[in-house]
């Protein structure tokens, strides 16, 4: 028999994160299922409501409304899938990975350094398609979707909000077209 020893057992090394979870494609913590919601994905729907009447009142006409079930399809569905599977999925994950130490990730302020970069990132590509000020409003919707990403530990959150985004800008689009 062996007396103790005076010196804890060595800590074992940190497993990495699987390729799945870093890039999110995990179920979102909590749950969707869950009742009541995530209070920060339910805020972040329920904000649209009134960026939406906004848009609508200042904007109107000059917004874009899919034109076809194909546009519909691709603008709420294929856009939002794609986007952030890229965006909040394999680039968010992997830049908070890299910009994080000691386990906690790198803040500009209440932001994630990963966020920022990824947001960057995505106005970017809003660029090509979308003059300067529509591009810098995907700024702000941005931040959000890296919130509930780096909140839930998932991509499907955004995913559906980005869906919802999408579906809301296109009607508001849609409605103020049809009151002109």
């Amino acid at each position: 028999m062996t007396a103790p020893s005076d010196t804890p057992p060595a800590p074992q090394a940190a497993k990495p994160a699987g390729l799945l979870q870093e890039c999110g494609l995990t179920r979102p913590r909590p749950a969707f299922t869950t009742w009541p919601p995530d209070a920060h994905l339910a805020l972040a729907l329920l904000l649209a409501i009134p960026v939406w009447a906004a848009l609508g009142l200042l904007v109107g006409p000059r917004m874009y409304a899919p034109v076809g079930w194909v546009a519909w399809a691709s603008f709420v569905l294929v856009q939002p899938l794609a986007e952030e599977l890229v965006f909040r999925g394999i680039l968010h994950g992997q830049v908070l990975r890299l910009t994080t130490h000691h386990g906690q990730p790198c803040r500009l302020g209440p932001v994630t350094l990963a966020n920022v970069l990824i947001t960057v990132a995505f106005v970017a590509l809003h660029l090509r398609a979308q003059p300067l000020a529509w591009a810098l409003a995907v700024a702000a919707p941005s931040l959000v979707l890296g919130h509930l990403r780096e909140r839930m530990g998932s991509v499907w959150p955004p995913v559906l909000a980005h869906m919802v985004y999408n579906a809301g800008f296109g009607l508001t689009a849609l409605l103020a077209a049809s009151v002109t």
